[in-house]
């Protein structure tokens, strides 16, 4: 029996200040001792481009965010998300570029449709991992097509059902489907890559955000569709809080793992806070405190990385490893004993018993593991 290897999986990613390496100073040292270690880019790499008109809050790092990532322990991090051509396909062209530079692989975006689709694989130890990743939450316009740059879409389609249909004007429920053709697109890359890897992980960015708990109709569909089709773990993000955990045919679904190395929206855009669409998202959330030091809302703070554990080609355990954000966004690791700590897994408890899920979180080293 082989040596097991060491998956790491983060959440949204993105620095923007003088000293970049200070974003990575709580997690570094876990993040490298892992034998792959992937993040959420949420934001472009560039040093130039023109922010697009439908850019809700322009986010964009300077050249040297790839070093950073890679120097904090960062080896493959999705580009599918809502940010990736908000300065447009200069700079997004620029994303790829300065990656490649610091031996940072990107997957789920690329110059086309068959590009952004395609799956990002490395040998680790003699095991093959591949990461397929998509996005479910699209600006017009960001969606690659066969000629032309953007990442993989996952859309989603909403449909209003009336509750009391002798009641008119009462409020509708929101029910949520997977496009029919992305979807078939996407589980014919996950089976095709199942065949030429050991392990197959989705990174999906889809979900509420801000909203405790609550999933949309789409998430479920989409996890359950992925693994049937051979994909060993789904890692979702985007909702910037931690979401539930699933278990499905033995397999870990995490459907947000949250913020996890990210600036906040101010020091994108100054300007944010005064927006329509930014008002529109403190709304969401009953913390939000635009006052205190740390903006976004306290139960954003609560985070951590995903740790999947494969042996022999197969995955073995999967735990989480709670994480603390602080005032300057940056993360820091938890041990076990720190009362912030337990306010992860009470919060992951919370969320996962309400989206029905029965996921369990045992205490062991350090971390919590999933049974």
């Amino acid at each position: 029996m082989s040596d097991p290897i060491s998956i790491l999986a983060a959440g949204d990613v993105g620095a923007k200040r003088v000293d970049l390496d200070s974003m990575f100073h709580g997690c570094r040292e876990v993040i490298k001792g892992a034998d792959l270690a992937f993040g959420q880019l949420e934001t472009v790499i560039s040093d130039g481009g023109a922010v697009v008109p439908n850019a809700r809050l322009a986010m964009r790092a300077p050249s040297e965010m790839a070093a950073a990532a890679s120097r904090a322990g960062f080896d493959i991090m999705s580009f599918a998300g809502n940010h990736c051509l908000d300065w447009g396909y200069e700079a997004f062209g620029d994303t790829f570029r300065h990656a490649a530079a610091a031996g940072l692989r990107l997957c789920g975006a690329g110059p086309d449709i068959a590009a952004a689709r395609r799956p990002a694989i490395v040998d680790v130890n003699g095991t093959r991992i591949a990461i397929v990743a998509a996005s479910s939450i699209l600006p017009e316009g960001y969606a690659a097509g066969e000629n032309k740059p953007g990442c993989a879409p996952l859309r989603a389609h909403n449909v209003y059902e009336q509750i009391e249909h002798d009641q008119p004007g009462t409020p509708a429920r929101t029910r949520t489907y997977p496009n029919r053709e992305d979807l078939a697109a996407l589980c014919d890359t996950i089976r095709s890559t199942a065949a030429e890897a050991d392990i197959v992980l989705l990174s999906v960015h889809w979900g509420l955000h801000m909203i405790e708990a609550v999933l949309a109709d789409y998430q479920c569909i989409t996890a359950h569709a992925a693994i049937d089709a051979g994909a060993d773990a789904v890692l979702g993000h985007h909702p910037h809080i931690l979401k539930g955990v699933e278990i499905y045919k033995d397999r870990p679904i995490f459907y947000s793992l949250g913020n996890f190395a990210i600036e906040q929206p101010h020091i994108w855009d100054p300007a944010i806070v005064e927006t329509a669409s930014f008002r529109h998202l403190v709304s969401l959330n009953p913390q939000w405190d635009l006052a205190s030091a740390y903006m976004l809302p306290d139960d954003t703070r609560l985070t951590g990385l995903a740790r999947l554990r494969v042996r022999d080609g197969r995955l073995e355990t999967t735990e989480f490893l709670p994480a603390f954000i602080e005032d300057d966004g940056a993360p820091r690791m938890l041990k076990d004993g720190d009362p912030e700590f337990d306010r992860v897994q009470a919060y992951l408890e919370r969320v996962t018993r309400a989206a029905g899920f029965a996921t369990r979180f045992e205490r062991t080293d350090g971390a919590l593991r999933l049974v």
